[in-house]
């Protein structure tokens, strides 16, 4: 998040929607001329306005919200910052946000997610507990990552290779049935987590997502995911031919098929721009919602299904900062284990309490705990009075960790807002065990509209795009550059 404007040859120009001189009837035509007009400036888009601008394209960036980074999202709390989006980077090599962060001298720092069990009776459960807990948490948790030739749910998967394993070393376990069901509860709530799904038996095991190579939990720290944005756009450097506009929402993109003809791009604001072509970098969730509206023609039926095929998901944050740290430090991740005499227990009004499923230590900021909610409860959280989600919260930890000790009120709350966000609404996508029949789904949505010569001038970049890293930072800043170097290689031919 930029808390001052990019400076020197950077434009950034603040678009004020609600101002009444900008709410004309007639449509105002920009006079300066661009290459490509930039829809969005998430991880995609930035990497696609600045590969552009590097190359000397005269680019337009359009960004509908107050700030730069799409679905990363550095806020100052407690005594640091904290990610309300993106909170890691998974893997090094071939990762372009590790190799930028690299470049320039930033240092990333692996966070080992060390996991420490709590039970919702207040009883801390004792070493031999932890230890099987964690050795049965990492199995399941490596099976989830398994190739398989058939479609087949995630959840129905994972259990019984979990059980054919318990049968084999730890028979003893399957007399264990409130164990087992904790156990299974939070592997589930821990996939949709990964995945931001609302059950894990809705993400198939059988799904095109591929690892990378070095330590999968990287964290910016105290510098935040906001640097990668700050590196991208050459904050305080700039590049001569970028205009960044903010506040400035896109309602129309009139795409043409005669070669002679311009793109033009209308905002809510009743400017209308003009471009050689456009790279829309907006959320899945987004063209879900608007793609009927947004776009004149109307996209071909192929990436219409494309669009309502491939699952967008949610998956939210609270932040909960304290005046001390009173929670163990010798773990990262609290896993809080519901018995089911205790969840029946919970009024229905509280229900969403038991699907925060743990707790984790941020590396950007000391004294806060972040929380952890996806799918339909983490829609609900979004909903609710903030001061409700604080009280409630804090009544959780205390139930679970506050054994023998007062936890104490905490005195900030922040919560990510990824589903009732206009500008996203989700947080990202997955491949779901629905869209199995459909394999093409991401490929055709990465495909671009072209006029009748066949030149791209429609693009389309963005996670929901990228075949394999999906889902991550480094994924939806490589489809940037894949639709920016599609451009530069057109003008050559």
């Amino acid at each position: 998040m930029y808390h001052k404007p990019l400076k020197s040859v950077v434009k950034v120009i603040s678009v004020n929607n609600v101002n009444t001189a900008s709410n004309v009837l007639s449509t105002r035509m920009s006079l300066q001329a661009y290459d490509t007009i930039i829809v969005g400036l998430g991880a995609a888009g930035a990497t696609a306005a600045s590969t552009l601008a590097r190359a000397g394209r005269r680019v337009l960036a359009l960004e509908a919200q107050d700030r730069v980074g799409g679905r990363v999202h550095t806020v100052p709390f407690g005594d640091g910052v904290v990610e309300l989006g993106a909170e890691w980077l998974h893997g090094t090599h071939p990762n372009p946000v590790y190799d930028a962060a690299i470049q320039h001298n930033k240092a990333i720092v692996p966070q080992d997610l060390d996991h420490m069990v709590f039970q919702s009776d207040g009883v801390v459960p004792d070493e031999a507990f932890q230890d099987l807990f964690n050795e049965l948490m990492e199995y399941a948790f490596a099976v989830m990552g398994n190739s398989v030739e058939e479609s087949q749910p995630v959840g129905k998967y994972t259990t019984e290779k979990l059980i054919d394993y318990i049968k084999a070393e730890k028979p003893e376990v399957l007399k264990q049935k409130e164990f087992l069901d904790q156990l299974l509860d939070f592997m589930n709530q821990l996939a949709n987590n990964y995945n931001a799904s609302n059950d894990w038996d809705d993400i198939d095991q059988k799904n095109n997502f591929e690892e990378i190579k070095g330590h999968h939990h990287l964290s910016w720290h105290r510098y935040g995911y906001k640097t990668f944005f700050d590196i991208l756009l050459n904050k305080d450097v700039g590049f001569p031919t970028l205009d960044i506009k903010l506040n400035t929402e896109v309602t129309q993109i009139e795409w043409p098929l005669d070669p002679k003809g311009k793109v033009k791009v209308t905002c809510k604001n009743g400017v209308l721009y003009t471009a050689n072509n456009v790279v829309v970098t907006v959320s899945l969730g987004v063209l879900k919602e608007r793609h009927a509206k947004l776009f004149k023609p109307l996209l071909p039926e192929k990436k219409v299904t494309a669009i309502e095929t491939v699952a967008m998901g949610v998956m939210d944050k609270i932040d909960l900062a304290f005046d001390e740290v009173w929670w163990p430090l010798d773990a990262v991740f609290f896993g809080l284990l519901w018995k089911e005499e205790d969840r029946k227990k919970v009024a229905k009004q509280d229900y969403w309490t038991t699907r925060i499923f743990a707790a984790s230590r941020p590396m950007g900021s000391r004294n806060v705990l972040t929380l952890w909610t996806s799918g339909e409860i983490a829609k609900l959280v979004e909903t609710l009075p903030i001061d409700e989600v604080k009280r409630k919260c804090w009544q959780l930890l205390q139930r679970f960790m506050g054994a023998g000790k007062t936890v104490p009120k905490p005195i900030a709350v922040e919560r990510s807002t990824w589903y009732s966000n206009p500008f996203t609404r989700g947080s990202y996508s997955f491949d779901s065990i629905q869209a199995s029949h459909y394999p093409t789904a991401r490929a055709t949505l990465a495909a671009p509209l072209t006029d009748s010569t066949g030149r791209p001038r429609v693009l389309f970049a963005g996670e929901a795009t990228h075949p394999t890293r999906f889902s991550t930072v480094d994924g939806a800043s490589d489809t940037g550059r894949r639709e920016a170097e599609k451009l530069l290689l057109a003008s050559k031919l």
